[in-house]
């Protein structure tokens, strides 16, 4: 698709006939994709982005490289959503290749099975699954009854899915203009490595482009839901009700209590602990070390502070 064509669904206009092949990351796009800023904290990544257009703000376009066009606009956000519209697929497929199913894999009665599917060996897909179209799983995986697994998103070997859990379901974006809410549509996936056990009643959010990475090992309990373009590490475990805002990164074994959760576009660094109910508001660089309450603090100095009060009270 042209960017002359793109852009005549904003109000903005360009006369170069570059081709646009999707929407991507500032860091990751390439010269046949759309990026936009919006959070001024990846401005090192529009420094160096090989994006073929922008969408950035007046101010911001002396940092848009010399080879990427700036798409001047007051609100690239808004615009990032209307054009995300141009690149989303169809929900369903009406034709195309029937699954490819490896040996030994048992498919019970009532599980539905998309176009372009690729399912390995002695996998078990159980009665009420919707395995959507263009998915992959590996070998040795099992798929307990109605879990929904949505296109185009990948699952590897020795997986585990329990029973309720949603696959690939749209994050939650929108751009706001003039009280109405513009849909980001979701073009991403959601990635899911080898060896990974997810509990019922999950939600697990494709990426707005790129994926949502589930890394080998992870163990995610019931009732956690992990927003769009996040990251877990090598075997990172989550526990009931955790809640994952959208691009956090969670580095190696993290492991998270009950109830907590994080707020959106931070890190978490390998090895930390976040006690039940703690509340993660900003990077965390020092491994190896646990944390708890809200606001954030050491497990230990959050210990005396209840030592503390609850001497206070007794007074």
């Amino acid at each position: 698709m042209l960017l002359k064509d793109i852009l005549k669904n904003t109000n903005l206009s360009c006369d170069i006939d570059l081709n646009i092949e999707a929407l991507n990351t500032l860091e990751n796009a390439n010269k046949n994709e759309i990026s936009f800023l919006e959070n001024k904290k990846y401005i090192k990544d529009l420094k160096n982005t090989k994006a073929g257009a922008v969408f950035v703000k007046k101010e911001d376009e002396v940092y848009v490289p010399t080879n990427t066009i700036a798409l001047v606009c007051e609100e690239p956000y808004v615009n990032l959503a209307k054009t995300s519209k141009l690149f989303s697929s169809k929900t369903v497929q009406t034709q195309g290749r029937k699954a490819k199913i490896g040996s030994n894999t048992i498919i019970m009665p009532n599980a539905n099975i998309g176009f372009n599917v690729n399912i390995g060996d002695n996998c078990t897909i159980l009665s009420g699954a919707y395995i959507g179209d263009n998915v992959s799983i590996g070998s040795n995986t099992i798929i307990m009854p109605n879990v929904v697994i949505y296109k185009e998103c990948i699952i590897g070997n020795d997986c585990l899915i329990h029973a309720g859990t949603i696959i690939g379901s749209d994050g939650f974006g929108f751009a706001q203009k003039n009280g109405k809410y513009i849909k980001i549509y979701q073009n991403g996936n959601v990635l899911i490595g080898n060896d990974v056990e997810i509990g019922a009643n999950c939600a697990i959010d494709r990426a707005v482009f790129d994926s949502t990475i589930i890394s080998d090992g992870v163990r995610i309990d019931n009732l956690v839901h992990i927003a769009h373009n996040c990251i877990l590490g090598k075997g990172c475990i989550l526990t009931g009700q955790v809640g994952l805002a959208g691009s956090s990164v969670l580095k190696e074994y993290v492991q998270m209590g009950a109830q907590s959760g994080s707020a959106g576009h931070l890190e978490i660094a390998a090895f930390t602990i976040i006690s039940a109910r703690g509340g993660v508001t900003k990077d965390i660089k020092e491994e190896k070390v646990q944390w708890a309450g809200f606001p954030l603090m050491k497990h230990k100095q959050w210990l005396r502070l209840q030592g503390t009060i609850s001497r206070l009270l007794k007074k």
